[in-house]
């Protein structure tokens, strides 16, 4: 196959992953909007003063818009409410674009993936806040998935194919399927055919179910998520392989914002699930609560990245 071949092939594939993407938001997902909830738990009205703070809060793209809006709506809604305070959603494309938004101080806070939180640390002092525990755990790994009839049994199998990466900044969507590559003399260049981006996890996934794509890496809590409340979608999949644990996608604050807006916030999320009404928004997006974490929790992150830049210097 030509090289022009090979590139109109993977426009006609991602044609095909837009058209997936927009009978999803015309589909099942029309309805989905950001509620503006103006009663508090007890039933009371809820108002703001004049001067109130307005909280901008990023949620980056590990899973697309629509979904995000199901995912976050209510767990911000329920910040709003804790802190007396408007709350912004923010949303964004891609992993770099809500982290250079937090950089430049237009926003103050973000649920971002454990790579841009180590890259925004690195860059400009981006904070932890907290990070949540989903089934028991505040770990989660890369999923290798290709679809459920594909002969593709593990990773060697994917060596030609056509693959999906969430975003060039992602963890489990992008590093460690470079990682695992480069551990085995490869690069994404030498072992695929093609490769593509989906912007979203929830979106890889529909690739290989619709088999666009052969295989995909993707987040295990967005994948496990789907199995739950989409599991045809999820049954069209089959794992192939599981890395080893990483640190889970954190909750983040700019280092702009003051000590005392970052407790606040901080004592919200971690205490959402003693809250009968926090509680059931949890229960519902499948995290069993919010807790603190290290930043040390992130290491091996930051290993895998010196890892693959090692690999691709020339020797």
């Amino acid at each position: 196959m030509t090289r022009v071949h090979r590139s109109i092939g993977i426009v006609l594939i991602m044609c095909g992953i837009i058209a997936t993407v927009c009978y999803i938001v015309r589909g099942r997902d029309a309805k989905v909007v950001k509620r503006v909830s103006l009663l508090s738990s007890s039933g009371k009205l809820v108002s703001f003063p004049e001067n109130a703070i307005k909280l901008k809060f990023a949620v980056a793209p590990i899973i697309s818009p629509t979904r995000s809006l199901v995912f976050y709506g209510d767990m911000l809604d329920y910040v709003e409410e804790k802190l007396h305070c408007k709350v912004e959603m923010v949303q964004r494309k891609t992993y770099a674009e809500v982290n250079f938004l937090m950089k430049e101080g237009r926003i103050d806070a973000g649920f971002v993936c454990s790579r841009p939180y180590v890259e925004g640390n690195r860059e400009f002092g981006m904070e932890l806040l907290c990070a949540p525990v989903c089934f028991g755990k505040s770990q989660y790994y890369s999923y290798f998935i290709v679809h459920r009839d594909s002969m593709i049994e593990d990773v060697a199998g994917l060596r030609g194919k056509l693959f999906a990466f969430s975003d060039p900044l992602s963890n489990s969507g992008m590093l460690v399927p470079s990682f695992t590559l480069a551990k085995m003399g490869e690069s994404p260049e030498t072992f695929f055919r093609g490769s593509i981006f989906t912007y979203s996890h929830d979106n890889s996934i529909w690739s290989v179910a619709q088999k666009l794509v052969d295989g995909a890496a993707v987040d295990s809590l967005i994948w496990e998520y789907m199995a739950i409340k989409e599991p045809d979608v999820t049954a069209q999949t089959r794992i192939i392989y599981r890395s080893s644990p990483c640190a889970i996608p954190p909750v983040v604050v700019s280092p702009a914002i003051s000590n005392d807006l970052k407790a606040e916030l901080r004592s919200a999320f971690l205490n959402m699930h003693l809250d009968p009404k926090g509680s059931r928004i949890l229960k519902a997006v499948l995290i069993d609560r919010f807790t603190e974490i290290d930043d040390g929790a992130y290491d091996s992150i930051r290993q895998m990245e010196d890892f693959v830049k090692n690999a691709r210097s020339p020797k």
